[in-house]
């Protein structure tokens, strides 16, 4: 059993405990046994097959116990039947906006809701707005959520797919029999959503490497199988299709289902325009056209685009929206790379809603190469984050100051706070405690549907309090689960403009929010981005590699972004703008 299935068990007794009234402090335990498993640094999975886990902390001897179990035997019997006491489908309405355990709990008990497919009948049908804690509001709103989820329901996020996509590349790259492979599509485009991974592999034996990827572990069904190509679906339902081709027709056929469709038709448009035709498998001269020399080999994608007159184009810039017109004048940009950052702000604490300590926050971006990790637990308006109130920040603040006297100017701990934007714009803390800050990121966290001029204005006014440094996740949108709140993007560029604010590319795969097809607006308007990640553990912190995805596909470099900036200069910019 893998660590992200056991993470994930546990995740689910701890929600099915919670149904059931159970101790909060068990459930904690649950919860908290998931968060360690699938932040562990080490392999975790092969200390519980050991017997080694004892000192892990987080994991009791109760859990200990039960990883062994799931390590050794790859199933957990406890699990199995508490499961056994719910409908297989009462998971699905956790995944409904506005639905916590207290409220499917209700669903359950008084109305037998066990499946997003009774959830939607008794909101139609009008007995759940008679539940107490429902109403109609409440109703229309669930409704709109079940809409929203079911326009999605064939999407997955990246970090849905992403642990998936590495397992079986690698798989394909050490295959005696393949030269060379790459995962292609909306994956390799960077998109924040994608609907199946798409595979490619050069190789002389393609039966034999077919024949090997559908007896991959996580295969759970074969779709088709042929000799050059196959479709399977993994447990999640997730559909992987691979195509074996040969080394000739390899970079382009790599070019071809990278894709964009519309990236494609120019691609093809201008091999044209010389004579030639492209498709997947070369390049071929038009019958009775006249046409230069087709270059005899061609070895990789850069030299498709040479031979078409163009500079290579990163697979996240082919979205046909300027590209050609940069590639042609030499003028595309060299994007960010994960390497650049050399420091993160918005991370969250045990003090707020984080699952780690000031200490193990600090250590944990230490170990992972970074010289400074910016604090903003959440501020005391989002009680349901255990949101810190003014006397709880400030000794937050001393904290921090001891610990990087400890450091040594090695390593530096920035003090902030993600304060809430109130309804009228104002902020959840005064200026007074704001200014004993390092940094201060703003974001709203309750009453999304304001009219667009109403929530612009009151995004706007919270920008132009000289103590906000950053905006937070601008459009408040959950990917695959909650849509955009209404606002006006680019009167929102305009004002951090005109104020020197900082716009956030939060990395939680959640959000990945400003979107990517807004930051060459926000980059010519002098704009700067901050990719955080919004960190609720350690592990989350290695969730700027899905920032530096969007960033790329947003044209971003390093000098875009300030958490590329050393230690020695990146304290001046976060005041500079707001100076």
């Amino acid at each position: 059993m893998t660590r992200e299935t056991a993470a994930q068990i546990l995740e689910r007794i701890a929600l099915l405990l919670e149904l059931k009234g159970e101790n909060p402090f068990k459930i904690r335990a649950y919860k908290t046994g998931a968060e360690v498993v699938e932040s562990y640094p080490g392999d975790i999975m092969q200390l519980a097959i050991d017997g080694k886990l004892a000192g892990v902390k987080g994991i009791g001897e109760a859990l200990r116990d039960k990883l062994h179990e799931m390590a050794t035997t790859g199933k957990l019997e406890f699990f199995d039947k508490l499961r056994a006491e719910f409908p297989e489908g009462l998971f699905e309405l956790f995944e409904v906006q506005g639905l916590g355990p207290k409220k499917i709990a209700a669903l359950y008990s008084q109305l037998g809701v066990g499946s997003i497919a009774d959830l939607k009948v008794a909101c139609e049908d009008g007995t759940a707005a008679k539940i107490s804690g429902f109403g109609e509001k409440t109703v229309v709103k669930i409704l709109e959520s079940i809409a929203f989820r079911d326009a999605h329901a064939s999407e997955f996020r990246v970090d849905q797919v992403y642990a998936v996509a590495q397992t079986m590349l690698e798989a394909l790259r050490d295959h005696p029999a393949v030269s060379r492979a790459e995962v292609c599509g909306s994956f390799r485009r960077g998109k924040e959503t994608l609907h199946d991974l798409d595979f490619l592999c050069a190789t002389k034996k393609p039966e034999e490497v077919i024949a090997d990827f559908v007896r991959l572990p996580m295969v759970e069904k074969v779709i088709a199988q042929g000799g050059t190509k196959a479709s399977i679906y993994t447990a999640g339902g997730l559909q992987c299709d691979l195509r074996a081709v040969s080394s000739a027709e390899y970079p382009f056929a790599l070019n071809y289902f990278t894709g964009s469709k519309e990236h494609n038709v120019v691609m093809r448009q201008r091999a044209l325009d010389k004579g030639w035709s492209l498709n997947e498998y070369g390049f071929t001269v038009v019958e009775g056209k006249e046409a230069p020399p087709i270059p005899e080999e061609i070895y990789n994608e850069a030299e498709i685009y040479r031979a078409l007159g163009l500079d290579f184009i990163e697979p996240e810039l082919r979205e046909n929206s300027g590209e050609f017109e940069a590639a042609e004048h030499g003028q595309l940009p060299r994007l960010i790379e994960l390497e650049n950052l050399r420091g993160v702000f918005h991370n969250h604490t045990t003090a707020s809603d984080g699952t780690a300590s000031l200490r193990e926050m600090a250590e944990a971006a230490r170990d992972l190469g970074m010289q400074y990790l910016g604090i903003a637990d959440h501020s005391k308006s989002s009680f349901q984050a255990n949101g810190l109130n003014e006397v709880r920040l400030r000794a937050q603040i001393a904290e921090i100051h001891a610990l990087n006297e400890e450091f040594e100017g090695h390593f530096r701990l920035f003090s902030g706070t993600e304060v809430d934007i109130l309804k009228d714009g104002s902020l959840d803390f005064s200026d007074e405690l704001l200014s004993e800050l390092d940094y201060c990121v703003a974001s709203v966290h309750n009453v999304f549907n304001l009219p667009e001029a109403e929530m612009t204005k009151r995004i706007i006014r919270a920008i132009e309090n000289p103590h906000v440094t950053m905006l937070g996740h601008v459009t408040g949108r959950l990917l695959l689960q909650r849509p955009s709140y209404a606002v006006n993007i680019p009167a929102i560029i305009d004002a951090a403009a005109a104020t020197g604010t900082i716009i956030e590319l939060n990395a939680s795969a959640w959000r990945l929010d400003m979107d990517w097809r807004w930051w060459r607006l926000a980059k010519e308007k002098g704009v700067k981005c901050s990719i955080n990640p919004d960190a609720h553990s350690t592990r989350g912190l290695q969730d700027v590699l899905f920032g530096v995805r969007a960033a790329r596909k947003g044209w971003l470099t390093r000098k875009d972004v300030i958490n590329c900036l050393p230690l020695s200069e990146v304290e001046q910019a976060l005041r500079k703008g707001k100076a």
